[in-house]
């Protein structure tokens, strides 16, 4: 994994990520995309099976992970869209109609007749 990759995981899952963890997950699905996906995922299952959606002291305190949950299934969606932000290892997208596109192009000047 080069430090492009890592800083694009990093910048997906915080910095608090375990870097070992990460470069063992890139090295078995060899994607980065795939990695967050994976990392969200058991961020996710960690929420949803290790603590209550919602706890109620009354009149002391009331928390609720509902929207944390949300949170990482939308970003979790939209990783998997394969959409922004784009991941260093994948291809860039080629724009042009031919395949050929190299991001130069060639432009005549034409002297205009002085008046």
């Amino acid at each position: 994994m080069d430090d492009a990759t890592r800083r694009w995981l990093y910048d997906q899952l915080g910095t608090n990520t375990d870097l070992a963890d990460l470069e063992a997950r890139y090295t078995l699905l060899g994607k980065a995309r795939a990695v967050a996906i994976s990392v969200l995922n058991q961020r996710k299952a960690d929420l949803v099976n290790n603590q209550p959606a919602s706890v109620n002291i009354s009149s002391v305190v009331a928390v609720a992970y509902t929207e944390n949950i949300k949170a990482l299934e939308r970003q979790i969606a939209l990783l998997e869209a394969e959409g922004a932000p784009p991941a260093p290892d994948e291809p860039a997208e080629d724009t042009s109609d031919d395949g050929t596109d190299s991001g130069w192009s060639i432009v005549q000047l034409i002297e205009r007749p002085r008046r």
